[in-house]
């Protein structure tokens, strides 16, 4: 976990170099998924080391961080928990649910399981909010880091973080729920944040550009933070022309696989 791996906040979880990130566990799965191919084409002998290695974090990952209905976060440097059922805050985190998806690595059984308590726990759609994680950090006794430094539900402390709620649509897209990932997408439409008077007020930026976060506590509860965030944006971008309908390049090759919503007959694309 060192000083934060995608979530820099979080700079006190691993600081000593002992703590140990979940996510981080998926997304090597995933490079090493990648990379390895093209060592072998090389007769590079390190694929096999890689691969061993993916093998052991794999098991570890399933042995050590499954809570019983989602993937725990990450560890501390005295080996405690962040993001299990026994933590008093930040009980689940998103993007260790998602990656277990996103990566192909994990337990499939485990994977659906872990999604649908992200479901349950952090999309809040009478809110229009999907959350980082929850609860935020107030009080807990030991340092995440300057996380703690927002208030509860600000930016990555428990509101909205945008890219994480987008790596949740792609998941569940790569769950084949093309229902649940379109009904996240537009839940995510910062137009949908706009739709009358009070909306805007409430939302009280752009409506037509990407929000890096959104808060999620009283009485800031449904506001707009850092906006023309283009990381977001790229990723919101994806998740619907790759995930959602489901058209994506590999090299030379043009592959169409849509994920759509049930509702949906069909759709037509050009592409130039």
């Amino acid at each position: 976990m060192g000083s934060g791996d995608w979530n820099d906040g979080m700079n006190q979880v691993g600081s000593a170099g002992k703590g140990e990130s979940v996510w981080l566990g998926w997304l090597l799965l995933r490079t090493i998924s990648l990379f390895a191919p093209l060592a072998h084409a090389r007769q590079d002998k390190r694929a096999e080391l890689w691969l061993a290695h993916a093998n052991r974090v794999g098991v570890a990952l399933e042995r050590k961080a499954w809570d019983g209905a989602w993937y725990r976060r990450a560890t501390f440097d005295d080996g405690s928990w962040l993001g299990s059922k026994e933590s008093p805050e930040c009980q689940i985190d998103s993007i260790a649910q998602s990656w277990a998806v996103l990566s192909g690595a994990a337990n499939p059984t485990r994977a659906r399981i872990a999604m649908q308590s992200l479901e349950q726990h952090l999309i809040k759609y009478d809110q229009g909010l999907s959350l980082l994680f929850s609860p935020p950090f107030d009080k807990l006794t030991q340092n995440p880091g300057y996380i703690r430094g927002y208030p509860p539900g600000l930016r990555e402390n428990g509101g909205q973080y945008t890219h994480a709620a987008i790596w949740a649509i792609l998941a569940f897209a790569r769950l084949k729920e093309g229902t649940k990932a379109y009904d996240l997408f537009c839940l995510l439409n910062p137009i949908n944040h706009a739709l009358d008077p009070e909306a805007v007020e409430r939302y009280k930026v752009e409506p037509y550009v990407m929000a890096a976060d959104i808060y999620s506590v009283a009485p800031h509860n449904g506001r707009g933070g850092w906006t023309w965030y283009t990381g977001a944006s790229g990723w919101m971008y994806q998740a619907g022309i790759e995930g959602i309908l489901g058209i994506r390049r590999e090299g030379q090759l043009l592959l169409i696989a849509p994920n759509l919503p049930a509702h949906w007959p069909g759709f037509s694309a050009t592409i130039n």
